[in-house]
């Protein structure tokens, strides 16, 4: 009996063999204990692990509650991050984000020396000098940018944008061109007033699409004071009239305007797209129809040839491709034609620029009657992540959406000094959500915005 119970103990007993004796018609024999004694120390070790094993399993099962209870909120987190970046993907599938090769960087370098080149040779100023050293240090940056890391050649890329803009402003402008003569004040705009002007569009509410204003140019010596409305009457996309009024007072009264066919239907190749149109002197500037080129419609010669002008970096065609969005997208704004003090500009964007705001300067040559790109500037704001734009005084400002009663001008690029700003927070008061257009004029320092039908005008100050 004794010896089946020391094989049954735990901890692995052993038997032990002693020696007995007769005592009484029994054997009797006497054993040591410690032999088959509970093991308690070890049992409570083992008791111990348990407890701490079902401690550890609680606490994870109070993180996994935790965690099941954070991951709606993540999920929305990561449901709303995908459709914010949902209107950019195609630029990441397409590629557009990823680094030049070194073939095109060297390209650009090479064009870029030989602009600066060209520019040095008419001018032999100090800048022009320190433009030909830094673009000499990029070469041999680039020479070496094969065993570099790929951030290197990204920031290459952007000295090579801010070198081209620092040639861009080189090349011959007027005088008055960095805001320093009597017709444009130094300095960024300093605030906007409340609507100083709200009419009715005299095309009705429903055309929601189109663009309007004061006569730009600032010596024109015909239509000094007329104004002027281009509806987008084909799909708020497609144009082909513009109306005239000869003052402000008219204007206002819907009376006495004269109206212009500048195509023959909407969907003519000198037809407008998108709300895009400005009026400088005796003709009207706008975004050609289906294409990349800007058109302009002589008014005092409607049998003349509309003169066109192809921008640069556009080797595809638009067709909505970069249109004004922010919030909501506002269809085929691809092109706006804008103008200030300095002259006449195209806002775009291009893929080369990574879908980019582009800003170029156009002139008419009155003498061979062409229309010329004569400058270009990039900048790093995406267009589709602005309202609209416009220029003044040479610095390209772009708005954004804040709610269905206001916009608000938050960037500003100088292309006299390559320099931006995107600190900038100037409220527009609207009377409908969405803009169509948005103009300043130089002659009287107006922003004029085409608001869903609504014509509303701004002083600016600066």
């Amino acid at each position: 009996m004794l010896f089946l119970l020391l094989l049954l103990l735990p901890g692995g007993a052993q038997t032990q063999r002693v020696v007995g004796r007769q005592e009484g018609g029994s054997c009797k024999c006497e054993v040591n204990s410690t032999w088959w004694m509970f093991p308690a120390g070890k049992y409570e070790a083992a008791l111990q692990q348990v407890q701490t094993c079902e401690a550890n399993v609680v606490n994870l099962l109070a993180q996994v509650m935790v965690s099941s209870e954070s991951l709606p909120d993540i999920q929305a987190q990561l449901n709303n991050a995908t459709a914010r970046l949902e209107p950019f993907q195609y630029l990441s599938q397409r590629g557009l984000y990823t680094a030049l090769s070194l073939r095109q960087l060297g390209q650009e370098l090479s064009q870029l020396e030989a602009d600066i080149g060209v520019i040095h040779r008419e001018q032999n100023s100090p800048l022009t000098q320190k433009l030909s050293t830094e673009v000499e240090k990029l070469q041999q940056d680039v020479s070496r940018i094969q065993t570099a890391e790929i951030v290197n050649m990204k920031s290459v890329k952007e000295k090579v944008r801010n070198l081209k803009n620092s040639v861009q402003s080189c090349k011959t402008i007027p005088k008055d061109f960095t805001g320093q003569s009597k017709n444009c004040m130094k300095g960024l705009i300093k605030s906007i007033s409340e609507p100083v002007t709200t009419k009715i569009s005299p095309f009705g509410k429903s055309y929601i699409s189109g663009s309007w204003g004061k006569q730009a140019k600032m010596d024109s010596e015909e239509q000094k004071n007329s104004y002027w409305v281009q509806p987008l009457v084909s799909s708020h996309i497609y144009g082909n009239t513009l109306r005239i009024y000869q003052n402000f007072e008219d204007f206002m009264s819907s009376s006495r305007h004269r109206d212009f066919t500048f195509a023959p239907s909407h969907t003519h190749t000198n037809s407008i797209e998108g709300p895009s149109a400005v009026l400088y002197g005796e003709a009207l500037y706008y975004h050609c129809y289906r294409s990349t080129d800007i058109c302009r419609y002589d008014l005092n010669n409607i049998a003349m040839e509309v003169k066109r002008a192809k921008l640069p970096g556009t080797a595809e065609e638009y067709n909505n491709k970069f249109p004004y969005c922010y919030y909501d997208c506002r269809s085929h704004s691809d092109v706006d034609v804008e103008a200030d003090e300095t002259g006449l500009w195209a806002i775009y964007a291009t893929l080369g620029n990574h879908g980019n705001l582009v800003v170029s300067r156009l002139v008419w040559d009155e003498d061979a009657a062409v229309l010329n790109v004569s400058q270009t500037w990039e900048t790093r704001l995406f267009k589709k992540g602005v309202s609209n734009a416009f220029m003044a005084c040479g610095v390209l400002y772009a708005s954004r959406y804040v709610n269905e009663d206001q916009e608000e001008i938050f960037y500003a690029f100088d292309t006299a000094t390559g320099k931006e700003d995107n600190t900038l927070a100037l409220p527009l008061q609207k009377v409908a959500k969405g803009t169509a257009s948005l103009s300043y004029n130089p002659t009287n320092k107006q922003i004029y915005m085409y608001n869903d039908g609504y014509l509303l005008a701004y002083q600016v100050h600066f």
